[in-house]
């Protein structure tokens, strides 16, 4: 009677084994089709998602083709216009001298009064392309930096931390002899370059010394500059002598106090207004990085992005400049601070401070 017992036992638990079993089974093949189905989605998805670039790559191509053959037509037509004026030129040289032996029939001869014909082709799209450079900056950081995140696994966090980025805190760097970021660290000491200010960008209130290595806002008032176009009228800025249009380019600037915007700008930023719009940053030509005690703040066509951290007492900040690849990473003792995604229209562009007052920036020397 035991055994029987035993026997039902058993023979209960093989048909709830093949039961279990038999719906694992049939689960893995829903989960199967499930899980095709949805790789099926997203390589659609990314697809579509190319597909749309490649047509939307192809008619930017076209319209900057046609800009091409604009801007070449019209040279061409101003080279047409030198060529005729040489020709008639060269005429009315030949027919005075024709008549040096006859003053009286050379004053019939009349030189002829030209328009100044231009001579610089460059086109500026800047502004025309503005829209679509910032869907691409927009399109980049979600690739570069959302997608990114959001492939990390789960256990890529603390339990306790927020899924989305933490970027480190700013310190302090304790002096210039002990640098906060040595860029040899993420092997960027070969794209490390040595600048100066520009002393016909700076503003009167700024006061360059170290060879225009150190910009120093005098709380002292302004000093007496001589008139230059490129001059900072009203702004207390300044920008450097040396501008990319591409390659990789890495600098690091000591700041004494958490007052002032390090970023980069295109020759084309305001310089005569007064306001806010000529501040690196906050115009459609120029990106910043503002240094605040109270948070820092990532500033372009005057949109601010806040970004996590603070700062006490000098520092010393890292530029990483990639042309090519649109971006302009910050570095805070050896941490990334943020990343600017952009699309870089292949003009000059300049590094630049904003200094407040009592503040001094000094670029550094590569090794130190």
């Amino acid at each position: 009677a035991e055994l029987k017992k035993k026997s039902a036992e058993i023979q209960k638990q093989q048909e709830v084994t093949k039961q279990t079993r038999a719906e694992l089974t049939d689960n893995m093949e829903k989960e199967k089709v499930s899980l095709q189905q949805t790789s099926l989605w997203i390589n659609c998805k990314f697809s579509q998602l190319m597909k749309l670039l490649a047509e939307k790559q192809e008619v930017m191509q076209h319209f900057l083709d046609r800009q091409q053959e604009v801007a070449l037509l019209e040279s061409e037509q101003r080279l047409s216009a030198l060529e005729q004026r040489s020709m008639q030129l060269s005429a009315l040289q030949d027919q005075i001298s024709a008549h040096i032996p006859f003053i009286n029939e050379s004053r019939m001869v009349e030189v002829p009064a030209f328009t100044e014909l231009p001579v610089d082709l460059h086109v500026c799209l800047q502004e025309e392309l503005s829209p679509v450079t910032d869907v691409l900056s927009r399109v980049s950081k979600l690739l570069c930096e959302d997608l990114d995140r959001a492939l990390q696994p789960p256990g890529g966090h603390d339990k306790d931390s927020s899924p989305q980025d933490k970027r480190p805190i700013l310190a302090v760097v304790p002096s210039p002899a002990t640098p906060s970021f040595p860029a040899e660290r993420l092997g960027l000491d070969a794209n490390y370059c040595s600048l100066t200010f520009d002393p016909c960008t700076a503003n009167a209130h700024l006061l360059l010394s170290r060879r225009n290595r150190k910009a120093e806002h005098l709380v002292s008032g302004p000093c007496t500059v001589p008139s230059d176009q490129r001059r900072f009228e009203h702004t207390w800025q300044v920008l450097c002598a040396q501008g990319f249009t591409r390659g990789r380019h890495f600098w690091e600037l000591e700041v004494s106090k958490p007052w002032a915007y390090l970023g980069i700008t295109y020759a084309g930023i305001p310089r005569k207004e007064k306001g806010q719009r000529c501040m690196v940053g906050r115009n459609q030509f120029s990106w910043s990085l503002q240094l605040d005690e109270r948070q820092l703040g990532a500033w372009h066509d005057g949109r601010r992005e806040a970004v996590l951290g603070q700062i006490q007492g000098p520092m010393r900040i890292g530029l990483l400049l990639d042309y090519e690849a649109g971006t302009l990473t910050y570095y805070g003792k050896g941490h990334e601070l943020h990343t600017f995604h952009s699309v870089f229209s292949g003009e000059q562009l300049y590094p630049a401070c904003w200094i407040g007052e009592g503040v001094s920036v000094t670029l550094c020397d590569p090794g130190t």
